[in-house]
């Protein structure tokens, strides 16, 4: 029986969880526990894993609901295109990204250096983006260049 501290029900004021439509629950559970280390809390209806201190809500996709009226939910269909990604902050990459390749994890490159931060991305069993990185220059007050011709 899964303990009501590690649902994402809080007492008072508000939890921020990250809900996922994915093609097959037990792959994405399976990944997001293995990979990220997380936590299964529920197998299914929906899926939810507790990954350090945030949770992992993951489901099929259906279409509208009388509390969602003409939303249709789909996993991502071109991974190339995004508009939002998880962030996954870590105390050693290398040992992360290390880990994670002998997990099965699919990254976009190696972790580079960005001066405010090590970092790179990978992708969940779907498709989704994660950014994984590690934090280095701006904790020195070094942050990263901004875009060319971008104002300061």
């Amino acid at each position: 029986m899964t303990a009501p501290g590690d649902l994402p029900a809080p007492e008072q004021g508000l939890v921020l969880t990250h809900f996922l439509t994915v093609r097959d629950v037990a792959r994405s559970r399976r990944f997001y526990a293995e990979v990220l280390g997380g936590e299964v809390v529920l197998e299914e209806n929906p899926a939810i894993v507790k990954v350090a201190n945030s949770w992992i809500i993951m489901n099929p996709g259906g279409g509208p609901t009388p509390d969602k009226p003409g939303v249709t939910l789909v996993p991502p269909e071109d991974g190339d295109t995004v508009s939002s990604f998880l962030n996954v902050r870590v105390a050693d990459i290398e040992a992360f990204h290390t880990a994670a390749v002998a997990k099965g994890a699919r990254f976009l490159t190696e972790p580079l250096d960005r001066k405010a931060e090590l970092r790179c991305y990978m992708r969940d069993p779907d498709g989704y983006l994660i950014e994984v990185g590690q934090a280095t220059g701006m904790l020195h007050g070094v942050f990263a260049d901004r875009p060319a011709g971008e104002d300061r």
